[in-house]
């Protein structure tokens, strides 16, 4: 799949963009940092114009999180139970649901570049939850500004080494997500104890 879509960027460009980030933003297993990473080389070459690849990767992306947040909302704990189905979608649920409870907007925030891979879960979990629409679209469009021209930008300026740059991303994306899981389960342990209770 990944093949494919790479060998679209330099003919549908923005468009192609627009449906990877869009998909991808609503849990489907689309490499839409890989593709933004692609239309950013080919923009450096001279291949594609630039502004329109970056409106249309923060379209898809917006469009994405929309689509899930409605999404939520509408079908709520039965969408949610049905995620907690599948082993892997279960682990990223429960972890995007305890996030939003505790911190809302920058969990969205956050959601949308840092530990992307919680962003679909957060969109599905803030619509069940019934987060305001508002409270939910303006800091997940702020977040999906900083992922859209992060990958763009990276692209553009090491297109030479594009391969290198999409390995080094991959193991930087599993090196965040595995501190952040250190993190919460060391405050699970450490509350476990007794001394979080002691000390507060």
């Amino acid at each position: 799949m990944t093949d494919t879509l790479l060998a679209l960027v330099p003919e549908w460009g923005a468009l192609v963009i627009a449906l990877a980030n869009m998909l991808a933003c609503m849990a489907l297993p689309i490499p839409a940092s890989i593709v933004m990473l692609a239309a950013g080389a080919f923009a450096a070459a001279g291949d594609l114009d630039i502004a329109p690849l970056l409106a249309g990767a923060l379209a898809g992306a917006v469009a994405g999180d929309q689509g899930g947040y409605w999404l939520g909302r509408a079908f709520g704990p039965r969408l949610i139970a049905r995620l907690e189905r599948r082993r892997r979608a279960a682990r990223l649920v429960g972890r995007a649901v305890a996030w939003l409870e505790r911190r809302r907007l920058p969990a969205v925030f956050l959601s949308r570049w840092l530990v992307s891979a919680l962003g679909p879960y957060v969109n599905f979990a803030a619509g069940a939850a019934r987060m305001n629409w508002l409270g939910f679209t303006l800091p997940s469009v702020a977040g999906e500004c900083i992922w859209v021209a992060a990958f763009i930008g990276l692209g553009y300026g090491f297109s030479a080494d594009i391969e290198a740059l999409g390995s080094v991303l991959a193991n930087l994306a599993a090196a965040i997500g595995a501190g952040v899981v250190a993190v919460v389960l060391g405050r699970m342990l450490w509350r476990g104890t007794g001394h979080g209770r002691e000390d507060g």
